[in-house]
Protein backbone atom coordinates (compact mmCIF):
# COMPACT_ATOMS: atom_id res chain seq x y z
CA UNK A 1 0.00 0.00 0.00
CA UNK A 2 1.90 3.08 -1.16
CA UNK A 3 -0.95 5.17 -2.55
CA UNK A 4 -2.89 7.99 -0.25
CA UNK A 5 -6.74 8.75 0.27
CA UNK A 6 -6.87 12.22 -0.35
CA UNK A 7 -4.88 10.95 -4.15
CA UNK A 8 -8.62 10.47 -4.26
CA UNK A 9 -10.37 13.37 -2.72
CA UNK A 10 -14.11 11.68 -3.43
CA UNK A 11 -13.28 8.57 -1.60
CA UNK A 12 -11.40 10.56 1.14
CA UNK A 13 -14.97 12.62 1.76
CA UNK A 14 -16.99 9.33 2.48
CA UNK A 15 -14.28 8.30 5.09
CA UNK A 16 -14.20 11.49 6.45
CA UNK A 17 -17.75 11.64 6.61
CA UNK A 18 -18.12 7.90 8.04
CA UNK A 19 -15.81 8.84 10.55
CA UNK A 20 -17.29 11.78 11.71
CA UNK A 21 -20.83 9.80 12.04
CA UNK A 22 -18.79 7.29 13.99
CA UNK A 23 -17.94 9.83 16.44
CA UNK A 24 -21.60 11.16 16.74
CA UNK A 25 -22.52 7.81 17.86
CA UNK A 26 -19.69 6.74 20.04
CA UNK A 27 -20.73 10.57 21.85
CA UNK A 28 -24.34 9.74 22.27
CA UNK A 29 -23.42 5.93 23.33
CA UNK A 30 -20.62 6.80 25.88
CA UNK A 31 -23.59 9.49 27.40
CA UNK A 32 -26.20 6.47 28.14
CA UNK A 33 -23.21 4.48 29.43
CA UNK A 34 -22.13 7.00 32.37
CA UNK A 35 -26.08 7.57 33.05
CA UNK A 36 -26.42 4.02 32.61
CA UNK A 37 -23.71 2.79 35.34
CA UNK A 38 -24.16 5.55 37.55
CA UNK A 39 -27.21 4.71 37.84
CA UNK A 40 -27.43 0.55 38.50
CA UNK A 41 -24.40 1.15 40.88
CA UNK A 42 -26.95 4.03 42.89
CA UNK A 43 -24.36 6.44 42.59
CA UNK A 44 -26.16 8.82 41.14
CA UNK A 45 -29.90 8.54 39.80
CA UNK A 46 -31.45 11.05 37.67
CA UNK A 47 -33.76 8.66 35.87
CA UNK A 48 -36.70 6.46 37.03
CA UNK A 49 -36.49 2.80 36.79
CA UNK A 50 -38.43 2.31 33.03
CA UNK A 51 -36.12 5.04 31.60
CA UNK A 52 -33.20 3.16 32.74
CA UNK A 53 -33.62 0.74 29.69
CA UNK A 54 -34.08 3.64 26.84
CA UNK A 55 -30.81 3.92 28.24
CA UNK A 56 -29.40 0.56 28.18
CA UNK A 57 -31.60 0.60 24.57
CA UNK A 58 -29.32 3.61 23.13
CA UNK A 59 -26.22 2.78 25.23
CA UNK A 60 -26.24 -1.07 23.00
CA UNK A 61 -27.79 0.57 19.63
CA UNK A 62 -25.41 3.82 19.26
CA UNK A 63 -22.03 1.66 20.21
CA UNK A 64 -22.17 -1.73 19.12
CA UNK A 65 -23.86 -1.16 15.77
CA UNK A 66 -23.36 2.52 14.94
CA UNK A 67 -20.29 3.36 16.27
CA UNK A 68 -18.56 0.61 15.23
CA UNK A 69 -19.96 -0.04 11.15
CA UNK A 70 -19.46 3.61 10.44
CA UNK A 71 -16.29 3.19 11.45
CA UNK A 72 -15.87 -0.07 9.64
CA UNK A 73 -17.11 1.38 6.56
CA UNK A 74 -14.40 4.03 6.37
CA UNK A 75 -11.62 1.92 7.56
CA UNK A 76 -12.59 -0.24 4.25
CA UNK A 77 -13.72 2.34 1.97
CA UNK A 78 -9.51 3.61 2.77
CA UNK A 79 -8.26 -0.52 2.76
CA UNK A 80 -9.87 -0.99 -0.66
CA UNK A 81 -8.99 2.52 -2.39
CA UNK A 82 -5.45 2.73 -0.86
CA UNK A 83 -4.74 -1.13 -1.84
CA UNK A 84 -6.14 -1.53 -4.72
CA UNK A 85 -4.88 2.45 -6.18
CA UNK A 86 -8.04 2.87 -7.66
CA UNK A 87 -11.46 4.87 -6.94
CA UNK A 88 -14.19 3.53 -6.62
CA UNK A 89 -16.67 2.98 -9.98
CA UNK A 90 -19.55 4.78 -8.89
CA UNK A 91 -18.97 7.95 -6.21
CA UNK A 92 -23.00 7.81 -6.39
CA UNK A 93 -22.82 4.18 -5.47
CA UNK A 94 -20.75 5.18 -2.10
CA UNK A 95 -22.56 8.20 -1.64
CA UNK A 96 -25.91 6.24 -1.90
CA UNK A 97 -24.75 3.39 0.76
CA UNK A 98 -23.57 6.09 3.44
CA UNK A 99 -26.65 7.74 2.81
CA UNK A 100 -28.79 5.30 3.42
CA UNK A 101 -26.76 4.09 6.53
CA UNK A 102 -27.55 7.50 8.04
CA UNK A 103 -31.42 7.36 7.11
CA UNK A 104 -31.56 4.21 8.81
CA UNK A 105 -29.51 5.16 11.95
CA UNK A 106 -31.83 8.38 12.35
CA UNK A 107 -34.79 6.44 12.60
CA UNK A 108 -33.80 3.68 14.65
CA UNK A 109 -32.46 6.27 16.93
CA UNK A 110 -35.68 8.50 16.98
CA UNK A 111 -37.46 5.67 17.75
CA UNK A 112 -35.08 4.81 20.53
CA UNK A 113 -34.74 8.14 21.92
CA UNK A 114 -38.63 9.37 21.94
CA UNK A 115 -38.41 7.01 25.26
CA UNK A 116 -37.02 10.09 27.01
CA UNK A 117 -40.20 11.68 26.59
CA UNK A 118 -42.91 11.69 29.52
CA UNK A 119 -45.55 11.37 26.56
CA UNK A 120 -43.71 9.60 23.34
CA UNK A 121 -46.21 10.51 20.09
CA UNK A 122 -48.12 8.13 18.61
CA UNK A 123 -46.67 7.07 15.26
CA UNK A 124 -48.31 4.07 12.59
CA UNK A 125 -51.15 3.67 15.61
CA UNK A 126 -48.26 3.20 18.12
CA UNK A 127 -46.70 5.05 20.51
CA UNK A 128 -42.63 5.70 19.65
CA UNK A 129 -40.51 3.65 21.47
CA UNK A 130 -37.89 1.01 21.27
CA UNK A 131 -37.25 0.09 24.83
CA UNK A 132 -35.85 -3.57 23.16
CA UNK A 133 -32.27 -3.22 24.07
CA UNK A 134 -29.47 -4.51 21.64
CA UNK A 135 -30.53 -7.89 21.12
CA UNK A 136 -34.19 -6.79 20.10
CA UNK A 137 -35.63 -10.35 19.84
CA UNK A 138 -39.76 -11.22 21.15
CA UNK A 139 -41.43 -10.92 22.69
CA UNK A 140 -40.41 -7.25 23.37
CA UNK A 141 -41.63 -5.46 20.67
CA UNK A 142 -40.34 -1.95 19.24
CA UNK A 143 -42.32 1.02 17.03
CA UNK A 144 -41.91 -0.24 13.58
CA UNK A 145 -39.67 2.63 12.98
CA UNK A 146 -37.16 1.19 14.43
CA UNK A 147 -37.38 -2.12 12.62
CA UNK A 148 -37.33 -0.05 9.49
CA UNK A 149 -34.85 2.23 10.18
CA UNK A 150 -32.60 -1.16 11.00
CA UNK A 151 -33.28 -2.38 7.84
CA UNK A 152 -32.25 0.36 5.82
CA UNK A 153 -29.10 0.37 8.14
CA UNK A 154 -28.49 -3.20 6.94
CA UNK A 155 -29.48 -2.54 2.93
CA UNK A 156 -26.80 0.61 3.32
CA UNK A 157 -24.19 -1.74 4.41
CA UNK A 158 -25.27 -4.62 1.70
CA UNK A 159 -24.37 -1.33 -0.66
CA UNK A 160 -21.18 -1.00 0.71
CA UNK A 161 -19.67 -4.57 0.05
CA UNK A 162 -21.27 -4.66 -3.30
CA UNK A 163 -19.77 -1.47 -4.20
CA UNK A 164 -16.34 -2.72 -2.69
CA UNK A 165 -16.24 -5.93 -4.85
CA UNK A 166 -17.05 -3.84 -7.82
CA UNK A 167 -14.04 -1.72 -7.60
CA UNK A 168 -12.05 -5.59 -6.71
CA UNK A 169 -13.72 -7.00 -10.31
CA UNK A 170 -12.45 -3.76 -12.03
CA UNK A 171 -9.18 -4.17 -10.58
CA UNK A 172 -8.84 -7.84 -11.32
CA UNK A 173 -9.42 -7.08 -15.40
CA UNK A 174 -7.10 -4.49 -15.17
CA UNK A 175 -4.53 -7.00 -13.07
CA UNK A 176 -4.87 -10.21 -14.62
CA UNK A 177 -3.13 -12.81 -12.39
CA UNK A 178 -2.48 -10.26 -9.74
CA UNK A 179 -2.61 -11.73 -6.10
CA UNK A 180 -5.46 -10.24 -4.14
CA UNK A 181 -3.74 -7.20 -1.77
CA UNK A 182 -3.79 -8.15 2.05
CA UNK A 183 -6.28 -5.07 2.60
CA UNK A 184 -8.67 -5.66 0.15
CA UNK A 185 -8.89 -9.58 0.92
CA UNK A 186 -9.33 -8.90 4.22
CA UNK A 187 -12.50 -6.26 3.37
CA UNK A 188 -13.52 -8.76 0.48
CA UNK A 189 -13.94 -12.03 3.54
CA UNK A 190 -15.36 -9.49 6.01
CA UNK A 191 -18.42 -9.41 3.81
CA UNK A 192 -18.69 -12.25 2.77
CA UNK A 193 -19.34 -13.20 6.34
CA UNK A 194 -21.94 -10.18 7.10
CA UNK A 195 -23.51 -11.10 3.77
CA UNK A 196 -24.30 -14.63 5.39
CA UNK A 197 -24.83 -13.59 8.84
CA UNK A 198 -27.75 -10.51 8.10
CA UNK A 199 -29.97 -12.92 6.41
CA UNK A 200 -31.14 -14.20 10.13
CA UNK A 201 -31.57 -10.87 10.84
CA UNK A 202 -33.32 -9.31 8.21
CA UNK A 203 -35.59 -12.16 7.87
CA UNK A 204 -36.68 -11.60 11.59
CA UNK A 205 -37.01 -8.07 10.86
CA UNK A 206 -38.90 -8.10 7.45
CA UNK A 207 -40.41 -11.29 7.73
CA UNK A 208 -41.43 -11.43 11.82
CA UNK A 209 -40.88 -8.59 13.62
CA UNK A 210 -41.88 -5.48 11.50
CA UNK A 211 -45.12 -7.19 10.12
CA UNK A 212 -45.59 -7.84 14.25
CA UNK A 213 -45.17 -4.35 15.23
CA UNK A 214 -47.43 -3.06 12.38
CA UNK A 215 -50.07 -5.22 13.67
CA UNK A 216 -50.58 -7.39 10.36
CA UNK A 217 -49.77 -10.85 11.86
CA UNK A 218 -50.72 -10.95 15.87
CA UNK A 219 -47.91 -12.63 16.61
CA UNK A 220 -44.22 -14.28 16.19
CA UNK A 221 -42.86 -17.52 17.61
CA UNK A 222 -39.82 -15.72 20.59
CA UNK A 223 -37.49 -18.69 20.91
CA UNK A 224 -37.09 -18.03 16.22
CA UNK A 225 -36.61 -14.52 16.50
CA UNK A 226 -34.25 -14.81 19.29
CA UNK A 227 -32.45 -17.43 17.23
CA UNK A 228 -32.29 -15.89 14.35
CA UNK A 229 -30.94 -12.69 16.34
CA UNK A 230 -27.70 -15.05 17.58
CA UNK A 231 -27.43 -16.25 13.52
CA UNK A 232 -26.43 -12.89 13.14
CA UNK A 233 -25.04 -11.29 16.69
CA UNK A 234 -22.29 -13.79 17.16
CA UNK A 235 -20.70 -13.28 13.78
CA UNK A 236 -21.49 -9.59 13.95
CA UNK A 237 -18.55 -9.55 16.85
CA UNK A 238 -16.47 -10.28 14.29
CA UNK A 239 -17.76 -7.75 11.73
CA UNK A 240 -16.41 -5.65 14.86
CA UNK A 241 -13.39 -6.81 15.37
CA UNK A 242 -12.20 -7.82 11.61
CA UNK A 243 -11.29 -4.31 10.89
CA UNK A 244 -9.24 -4.02 14.51
CA UNK A 245 -7.65 -7.09 13.00
CA UNK A 246 -7.43 -5.41 9.80
CA UNK A 247 -5.47 -2.52 11.50
CA UNK A 248 -3.27 -4.72 13.75
CA UNK A 249 -2.10 -6.79 10.80
CA UNK A 250 -1.40 -3.60 9.04
CA UNK A 251 -0.65 -0.80 11.04
CA UNK A 252 0.90 -2.26 14.48
CA UNK A 253 4.12 -3.53 12.17
CA UNK A 254 4.66 -0.57 10.48
CA UNK A 255 4.60 1.80 13.72
CA UNK A 256 7.09 -0.56 15.42
CA UNK A 257 9.52 -0.27 12.68
CA UNK A 258 9.09 -3.30 10.81
CA UNK A 259 6.84 -5.34 8.75
CA UNK A 260 4.00 -8.01 8.86
CA UNK A 261 5.29 -11.13 9.84
CA UNK A 262 3.20 -13.11 7.48
CA UNK A 263 0.39 -12.33 4.56
CA UNK A 264 -0.58 -16.18 4.57
CA UNK A 265 -1.06 -16.40 7.67
CA UNK A 266 -3.58 -13.32 8.05
CA UNK A 267 -5.14 -14.48 5.09
CA UNK A 268 -5.93 -18.11 6.36
CA UNK A 269 -7.41 -16.04 9.70
CA UNK A 270 -9.53 -14.16 7.39
CA UNK A 271 -10.67 -17.27 6.35
CA UNK A 272 -11.42 -19.14 9.33
CA UNK A 273 -13.54 -16.55 10.16
CA UNK A 274 -15.61 -16.58 7.31
CA UNK A 275 -16.11 -20.53 7.88
CA UNK A 276 -16.71 -20.07 11.71
CA UNK A 277 -18.14 -17.29 12.83
CA UNK A 278 -21.97 -17.86 11.95
CA UNK A 279 -22.40 -21.43 12.82
CA UNK A 280 -21.79 -21.02 16.60
CA UNK A 281 -24.96 -18.27 17.30
CA UNK A 282 -26.75 -21.31 19.32
CA UNK A 283 -24.05 -21.02 21.95
CA UNK A 284 -25.78 -17.86 23.19
CA UNK A 285 -28.59 -20.06 24.02
CA UNK A 286 -27.80 -22.64 26.00
CA UNK A 287 -30.74 -21.93 28.56
CA UNK A 288 -33.36 -21.66 26.22
CA UNK A 289 -35.62 -24.63 26.35
CA UNK A 290 -36.90 -24.59 23.09
CA UNK A 291 -33.65 -25.74 21.59
CA UNK A 292 -32.18 -29.73 21.79
CA UNK A 293 -29.34 -30.41 24.13
CA UNK A 294 -27.10 -31.52 21.21
CA UNK A 295 -27.65 -28.71 18.86
CA UNK A 296 -26.42 -26.79 21.78
CA UNK A 297 -23.11 -29.22 21.96
CA UNK A 298 -22.72 -29.12 18.13
CA UNK A 299 -22.69 -25.33 18.58
CA UNK A 300 -19.99 -25.40 21.35
CA UNK A 301 -17.65 -27.14 19.90
CA UNK A 302 -17.56 -24.97 16.94
CA UNK A 303 -17.37 -22.11 18.83
CA UNK A 304 -14.02 -24.06 20.31
CA UNK A 305 -12.37 -24.03 17.03
CA UNK A 306 -12.96 -19.88 16.86
CA UNK A 307 -9.94 -20.05 19.12
CA UNK A 308 -7.67 -20.64 16.60
CA UNK A 309 -7.64 -17.79 14.13
CA UNK A 310 -7.07 -15.63 17.13
CA UNK A 311 -4.03 -17.61 18.67
CA UNK A 312 -2.48 -17.14 14.94
CA UNK A 313 -3.21 -13.82 14.68
CA UNK A 314 -1.96 -13.26 18.64
CA UNK A 315 1.62 -15.11 17.24
CA UNK A 316 1.53 -13.04 13.85
CA UNK A 317 0.91 -9.83 15.06
CA UNK A 318 3.76 -10.21 18.00
CA UNK A 319 6.34 -11.71 15.55
CA UNK A 320 5.96 -8.29 13.50
CA UNK A 321 6.11 -6.50 16.41
CA UNK A 322 9.65 -8.00 17.48
CA UNK A 323 10.82 -7.88 14.09
CA UNK A 324 9.96 -4.02 13.86
CA UNK A 325 11.66 -3.06 17.71
CA UNK A 326 15.07 -5.70 16.56
CA UNK A 327 15.07 -2.99 13.29
CA UNK A 328 15.07 -0.20 15.75
CA UNK A 329 17.91 -1.78 17.60
CA UNK A 330 15.96 -3.87 20.43
CA UNK A 331 17.58 -7.01 21.59
CA UNK A 332 17.19 -10.15 24.17
CA UNK A 333 15.13 -12.23 24.96
CA UNK A 334 12.43 -9.78 26.10
CA UNK A 335 14.73 -6.84 26.04
CA UNK A 336 13.10 -5.93 22.16
CA UNK A 337 10.06 -4.34 24.11
CA UNK A 338 12.06 -1.69 25.47
CA UNK A 339 12.83 -0.38 21.98
CA UNK A 340 9.04 0.12 20.71
CA UNK A 341 7.06 3.30 20.62
CA UNK A 342 5.55 3.45 23.69
CA UNK A 343 4.92 6.65 23.60
CA UNK A 344 2.81 6.92 20.56
CA UNK A 345 -0.90 6.85 21.12
CA UNK A 346 -1.28 4.86 18.31
CA UNK A 347 1.04 2.03 18.84
CA UNK A 348 -0.11 2.24 22.56
CA UNK A 349 -3.40 2.08 22.32
CA UNK A 350 -4.39 -1.13 19.60
CA UNK A 351 -1.25 -2.49 21.81
CA UNK A 352 -3.07 -1.69 25.13
CA UNK A 353 -6.32 -3.30 22.89
CA UNK A 354 -4.89 -6.31 21.84
CA UNK A 355 -3.94 -7.19 25.88
CA UNK A 356 -7.59 -6.50 26.71
CA UNK A 357 -8.99 -9.14 23.83
CA UNK A 358 -6.58 -11.50 25.23
CA UNK A 359 -8.21 -11.04 28.54
CA UNK A 360 -11.41 -11.14 27.19
CA UNK A 361 -10.69 -14.59 24.96
CA UNK A 362 -10.29 -15.84 28.47
CA UNK A 363 -13.53 -14.81 29.70
CA UNK A 364 -15.15 -15.76 26.30
CA UNK A 365 -13.95 -19.72 26.95
CA UNK A 366 -16.31 -20.02 29.99
CA UNK A 367 -19.41 -18.40 27.90
CA UNK A 368 -19.00 -20.88 25.30
CA UNK A 369 -18.60 -24.08 27.46
CA UNK A 370 -22.16 -25.77 28.20
CA UNK A 371 -21.72 -26.80 31.82
CA UNK A 372 -19.70 -23.54 33.12
CA UNK A 373 -22.02 -21.13 31.21
CA UNK A 374 -25.13 -22.05 33.44
CA UNK A 375 -22.56 -20.39 36.33
CA UNK A 376 -22.72 -16.91 34.57
CA UNK A 377 -25.47 -17.19 32.00
CA UNK A 378 -26.94 -13.20 31.98
CA UNK A 379 -24.97 -12.09 35.24
CA UNK A 380 -22.73 -9.10 34.86
CA UNK A 381 -19.87 -10.96 34.13
CA UNK A 382 -21.04 -11.14 30.71
CA UNK A 383 -21.18 -7.31 29.98
CA UNK A 384 -17.62 -7.60 31.95
CA UNK A 385 -16.51 -10.30 28.63
CA UNK A 386 -17.74 -7.94 25.87
CA UNK A 387 -16.89 -4.51 27.65
CA UNK A 388 -13.53 -6.43 26.66
CA UNK A 389 -13.82 -7.51 23.37
CA UNK A 390 -15.95 -4.31 21.56
CA UNK A 391 -15.47 -2.15 24.40
CA UNK A 392 -12.09 -1.81 24.49
CA UNK A 393 -10.45 -4.25 21.21
CA UNK A 394 -12.47 -2.55 19.17
CA UNK A 395 -13.03 0.88 20.54
CA UNK A 396 -9.65 1.66 21.22
CA UNK A 397 -8.36 0.49 18.42
CA UNK A 398 -10.70 2.74 16.64
CA UNK A 399 -9.42 5.45 18.45
CA UNK A 400 -6.19 4.71 18.64
CA UNK A 401 -6.23 4.19 14.79
CA UNK A 402 -8.37 7.66 14.58
CA UNK A 403 -5.23 9.76 15.80
CA UNK A 404 -3.64 8.44 12.37
CA UNK A 405 -6.61 8.25 10.06
CA UNK A 406 -7.80 12.01 10.70
CA UNK A 407 -4.48 13.91 9.68
CA UNK A 408 -4.49 11.27 6.84
CA UNK A 409 -8.04 12.53 5.62
CA UNK A 410 -7.74 16.02 7.05
CA UNK A 411 -4.15 16.78 6.11
CA UNK A 412 -3.84 18.18 9.69
CA UNK A 413 -1.19 17.46 12.20
CA UNK A 414 -2.39 16.02 15.21
CA UNK A 415 -2.99 17.99 17.88
CA UNK A 416 -2.02 16.85 21.76
CA UNK A 417 -0.14 13.75 20.84
CA UNK A 418 0.67 13.74 24.60
CA UNK A 419 -3.05 14.28 25.66
CA UNK A 420 -3.66 11.31 23.11
CA UNK A 421 -1.38 8.91 24.65
CA UNK A 422 -2.77 9.70 28.27
CA UNK A 423 -6.76 8.83 26.38
CA UNK A 424 -5.51 5.49 25.81
CA UNK A 425 -3.96 4.76 29.06
CA UNK A 426 -6.84 5.90 30.46
CA UNK A 427 -9.25 3.76 28.81
CA UNK A 428 -6.49 0.80 29.32
CA UNK A 429 -7.20 1.42 33.07
CA UNK A 430 -10.57 2.12 33.68
CA UNK A 431 -11.81 -1.07 31.22
CA UNK A 432 -9.78 -3.20 33.72
CA UNK A 433 -11.29 -1.53 36.56
CA UNK A 434 -14.47 -1.93 35.16
CA UNK A 435 -14.55 -5.33 33.72
CA UNK A 436 -12.71 -6.83 36.28
CA UNK A 437 -15.67 -5.92 39.10
CA UNK A 438 -18.18 -6.74 36.14
CA UNK A 439 -17.05 -10.53 36.30
CA UNK A 440 -16.42 -10.86 39.94
CA UNK A 441 -20.00 -9.26 40.23
CA UNK A 442 -21.17 -11.90 38.05
CA UNK A 443 -20.04 -14.57 39.98
CA UNK A 444 -21.96 -13.33 42.75
CA UNK A 445 -24.82 -13.79 41.42
CA UNK A 446 -25.59 -10.30 40.25
CA UNK A 447 -27.94 -10.10 36.76
CA UNK A 448 -27.68 -8.12 33.78
CA UNK A 449 -29.66 -6.14 31.97
CA UNK A 450 -31.83 -4.49 34.96
CA UNK A 451 -32.28 -1.27 36.46
CA UNK A 452 -32.13 -2.78 39.64
CA UNK A 453 -30.28 -5.50 40.43
CA UNK A 454 -31.19 -5.96 44.37
CA UNK A 455 -34.26 -8.43 45.03
CA UNK A 456 -36.01 -9.57 47.77
CA UNK A 457 -35.58 -12.99 48.59
CA UNK A 458 -31.41 -12.73 48.54
CA UNK A 459 -29.18 -11.26 50.43
CA UNK A 460 -26.00 -9.67 48.77
CA UNK A 461 -22.58 -10.36 49.76
CA UNK A 462 -20.74 -7.72 51.73
CA UNK A 463 -18.38 -7.47 48.46
CA UNK A 464 -21.24 -5.89 46.14
CA UNK A 465 -20.95 -2.66 47.48
CA UNK A 466 -17.41 -2.46 46.56
CA UNK A 467 -17.80 -3.55 43.51
CA UNK A 468 -20.73 -1.88 42.56
CA UNK A 469 -18.06 1.37 43.24
CA UNK A 470 -15.60 -0.33 41.50
CA UNK A 471 -17.71 -0.32 38.25
CA UNK A 472 -19.08 2.82 38.70
CA UNK A 473 -15.18 4.19 39.00
CA UNK A 474 -13.53 2.05 35.71
CA UNK A 475 -17.22 3.77 34.16
CA UNK A 476 -16.58 7.81 35.18
CA UNK A 477 -12.42 6.92 34.25
CA UNK A 478 -13.57 5.90 30.88
CA UNK A 479 -15.79 8.61 30.01
CA UNK A 480 -12.75 11.29 30.92
CA UNK A 481 -10.62 9.28 28.56
CA UNK A 482 -13.56 9.51 25.94
CA UNK A 483 -14.05 13.03 26.85
CA UNK A 484 -9.95 13.38 25.68
CA UNK A 485 -10.11 11.83 23.00
CA UNK A 486 -13.06 14.12 21.67
CA UNK A 487 -10.98 16.78 22.95
CA UNK A 488 -8.01 15.65 20.65
CA UNK A 489 -10.07 15.20 17.45
CA UNK A 490 -11.88 18.28 18.10
CA UNK A 491 -8.65 20.38 18.01
CA UNK A 492 -7.08 18.48 15.44
CA UNK A 493 -10.27 19.53 13.25
CA UNK A 494 -10.09 23.13 14.64
CA UNK A 495 -6.76 23.93 15.07
CA UNK A 496 -4.36 21.54 13.19
CA UNK A 497 -1.98 23.00 10.92
CA UNK A 498 -1.32 21.90 7.03
CA UNK A 499 1.94 22.15 6.76
CA UNK A 500 2.34 18.86 4.24
CA UNK A 501 4.30 17.38 7.14
CA UNK A 502 1.43 14.27 7.78
CA UNK A 503 2.70 10.89 8.39
CA UNK A 504 3.28 8.82 5.30
CA UNK A 505 0.82 6.14 4.18
CA UNK A 506 3.12 3.90 2.88
CA UNK A 507 2.85 0.16 4.95
CA UNK A 508 5.54 -1.88 4.06
CA UNK A 509 5.62 -5.36 2.41
CA UNK A 510 5.25 -8.41 4.45
CA UNK A 511 7.96 -10.25 5.48
CA UNK A 512 6.49 -13.47 3.77
CA UNK A 513 4.15 -12.22 0.96
CA UNK A 514 1.46 -13.70 -0.83
CA UNK A 515 3.70 -15.84 -3.38
CA UNK A 516 3.98 -17.74 -0.64
CA UNK A 517 1.04 -18.62 0.14
CA UNK A 518 -1.58 -21.07 -2.27
CA UNK A 519 -3.16 -19.54 -4.39
CA UNK A 520 -6.22 -21.39 -3.21
CA UNK A 521 -6.35 -19.20 -0.20
CA UNK A 522 -7.64 -16.46 -2.89
CA UNK A 523 -10.55 -18.57 -4.00
CA UNK A 524 -13.34 -16.63 -2.35
CA UNK A 525 -15.93 -18.67 -4.46
CA UNK A 526 -14.88 -21.76 -2.62
CA UNK A 527 -14.94 -20.38 0.82
CA UNK A 528 -18.48 -18.89 0.57
CA UNK A 529 -19.35 -21.97 -0.66
CA UNK A 530 -18.09 -24.15 2.20
CA UNK A 531 -19.32 -21.56 4.88
CA UNK A 532 -22.91 -21.51 3.49
CA UNK A 533 -23.11 -25.60 3.29
CA UNK A 534 -21.67 -25.46 7.41
CA UNK A 535 -24.29 -22.71 8.23
CA UNK A 536 -26.93 -24.75 6.72
CA UNK A 537 -25.51 -27.80 8.91
CA UNK A 538 -25.76 -25.62 11.98
CA UNK A 539 -29.16 -24.61 11.36
CA UNK A 540 -31.48 -26.10 9.22
CA UNK A 541 -32.58 -28.82 11.75
CA UNK A 542 -32.29 -26.79 14.82
CA UNK A 543 -34.82 -24.13 12.75
CA UNK A 544 -36.68 -26.39 11.11
CA UNK A 545 -37.45 -27.95 14.95
CA UNK A 546 -38.22 -24.68 16.66
CA UNK A 547 -40.75 -23.56 13.91
CA UNK A 548 -42.34 -27.39 14.29
CA UNK A 549 -43.15 -26.43 18.06
CA UNK A 550 -43.84 -23.32 18.16
CA UNK A 551 -44.98 -22.22 14.98
CA UNK A 552 -44.33 -19.22 12.88
CA UNK A 553 -46.88 -16.95 14.09
CA UNK A 554 -48.53 -18.34 17.50
CA UNK A 555 -51.16 -17.09 19.18
CA UNK A 556 -51.75 -15.21 22.57
CA UNK A 557 -48.36 -14.39 23.31
CA UNK A 558 -48.03 -10.72 25.20
CA UNK A 559 -45.84 -8.03 24.04
CA UNK A 560 -43.97 -6.87 26.58
CA UNK A 561 -43.38 -9.02 29.62
CA UNK A 562 -41.17 -8.42 33.07
CA UNK A 563 -37.37 -7.79 31.90
CA UNK A 564 -36.87 -8.71 35.70
CA UNK A 565 -38.16 -11.95 36.68
CA UNK A 566 -36.48 -14.35 34.11
CA UNK A 567 -33.10 -12.50 34.77
CA UNK A 568 -32.93 -12.76 38.70
CA UNK A 569 -33.99 -16.35 38.36
CA UNK A 570 -31.15 -17.17 36.12
CA UNK A 571 -28.98 -14.83 38.64
CA UNK A 572 -30.32 -17.38 41.61
CA UNK A 573 -28.78 -20.27 39.84
CA UNK A 574 -26.06 -18.98 39.28
CA UNK A 575 -25.65 -18.06 43.45
CA UNK A 576 -27.11 -21.78 44.32
CA UNK A 577 -23.99 -23.18 42.29
CA UNK A 578 -21.87 -20.72 43.59
CA UNK A 579 -22.47 -21.40 46.88
CA UNK A 580 -23.09 -25.16 46.67
CA UNK A 581 -26.70 -25.35 47.01
CA UNK A 582 -26.86 -27.21 43.69
CA UNK A 583 -24.44 -29.93 43.12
Amino acid sequence: MGTYIDDFPAEAKIVRSAFYTSFVMLALGGIAGLIQTLHRTDVFRFIDGDTYYTVLTAHGVFLVIAFTIFFLVGVFTWAVTTSLDRGVENIRVTQTWLGLMTVGSLLAAIAILAGFMEEPPSILGSELSADVLFTFYAPLQAHPLFYAGFAIFIVGTWLAGADWFRSYFAWKKENPGERTPLPTFMVLTTMIMWYIATLGIVTSVLVFLLPWSLGIIESVNPTLTRTLFWFFGHPVVYFWLMPAYLLWYTMLPKFAGGRLFSDPLARVVFILFLLLSTPVGIHHQYLDPGIAEGFKFVAMTNTMFLLLPSLLTAFTVVASIEHGARQRGGEGRLGWLKALPWKDPVFAGMIFAGLIFAAGGFSGMINAGMNINYLVHNTMWVPGHFHLTVGTAVALTFMAASYWFVPQVTGKQLVGRSVAFVQVVLWFVGITIMANAMHRAGLEGQPRRTAEPEYEFFEWSSAMGELNAQIALGGTILVVSLLLFFAVILATLIAGSRDGSVEDNVIPEPLSGPEDSPAVLDNLKLWTAIAVVLVILAYTLPLASIASRGGLVPEGMPTRPMVVEPLVLYAQVAVDYATGVIA
